[in-house]
């Protein structure tokens, strides 16, 4: 399962400390993970920290629900990871968008991995310093040649982590949480960047980057903050990983999400029932979040937790007309 959680807070150690008390929207989005169960589940938008003591916060929270996972993980963020440059040309280096990947501080909104079945650490690999010129085909923004020097691709990370299933084969997970394409202040570069984020994978797969590709079975999960069909993204990025040869869609989808589409998100050209964030004002709804198993993973099911309003767990989203958060955990079945 994969869900942009969003439980960052404004400042380091934070979130930590308003799990430890209590808080309330992380026990009522740690209800949900507990209703849908996962065995393995990747979140985006909690934030990191030396130790994982936040994640292991959530973690204990979860369990509080119910649903123990036994495993976490995670690599450090480029999120927040100050450079010292000017990155963007408007004359500061100490803004939140002149560090390798936006953030207020070094660890904001980061990735993290819980799994019941055991994470093969050692053989994990962290792609998130690989930097954005070296990519093939790169869409590279009008920024001084000292930037691109340093520039790393990831805005938060790409990781590959092998899970250990049952007899000791390896499913590897391949995660990314890509950046929005319209923000910051340079006027193209988040939007390219966005796009190539994606389109990394592409490439990995493909055997055109220096690191090769897992020669176990895999799944492509992660955030891409871009729809295939609509919104201010470059959709080709999207649509070429969704085609790709080696990766199947699923096509998760929701009776939720098909009823939200209202307002802007009706005029879209994209599959309504398909979206995984809710945002009632422009762009409108689209499908961001993505789980696409490799083709020689079974797929048994695949869906997106966004029921009805009239759904006996819809309760679990909060009020309708107010909704406790605007992201879906988008969820995979596959035969083990």
């Amino acid at each position: 399962m994969f869900w942009r959680i969003d439980l960052g807070a404004q400042g380091p150690g934070l979130a930590l400390r308003d799990m430890q008390a209590g808080e309330g929207l992380a026990q009522a989005k740690a209800a949900i993970i507990a209703h849908l169960a996962p065995d393995i589940l990747v979140l985006s938008g909690l934030d990191y920290d030396y130790g994982l003591q936040a994640l292991a916060a959530f973690r204990d929270v979860l369990a509080g629900q119910g649903h123990a996972m036994a495993h976490i993980f995670a690599f450090p963020t480029n999120a927040g990871l100050r450079t010292g440059r000017d990155m963007t040309g408007d004359g500061r280096d100490y803004t939140a968008d002149d560090t390798q990947g936006y953030g207020m501080f070094r660890g904001e909104k980061a990735l993290a991995l819980l799994s019941r079945w055991p994470i093969d650490t050692a053989a994990a690999r962290d792609f998130s310093d690989f930097l954005w010129r070296d990519l093939p085909g790169a869409r590279l923004p009008d920024v001084p040649a000292e930037v691109l020097e340093i520039q790393r691709l990831s805005s938060t990370g790409h990781w590959d982590i092998p899970v250990i299933l049952d007899g000791g084969a390896r499913l590897h997970l391949l995660i990314y949480q890509a950046g929005p394409p319209v923000f910051g202040g340079h006027p193209t570069r988040n939007r390219l960047r966005n796009h190539d984020e994606t389109a990394f994978w592409g490439a990995f797969l493909d055997g055109r980057l220096p690191m090769p590709p897992p020669d176990a079975p895999f799944i492509v999960l992660g955030g891409s903050n871009l729809d295939p069909f609509d919104g201010d993204g470059i959709q080709a990025a999207m649509q070429a990983l969704l085609a790709h040869p080696a990766l199947q869609d699923p096509r998760p989808h929701s009776d939720g999400a098909a009823l939200a589409a209202t307002g802007i998100s009706a005029a879209h050209s994209g599959p309504h029932g398909m979206d995984t964030v809710q945002w009632p004002d422009r762009p409108g709804n689209l499908r961001v979040a993505y789980i696409l198993p490799g083709v020689g993973v079974q797929v048994l099911g695949a869906g997106v937790f966004w029921p009805a309003p009239d759904a006996p767990d819809a309760a679990l989203l909060g009020p309708p007309d107010a909704p406790l958060f605007r992201h879906r955990p988008v969820w995979v079945d596959i035969a083990r």
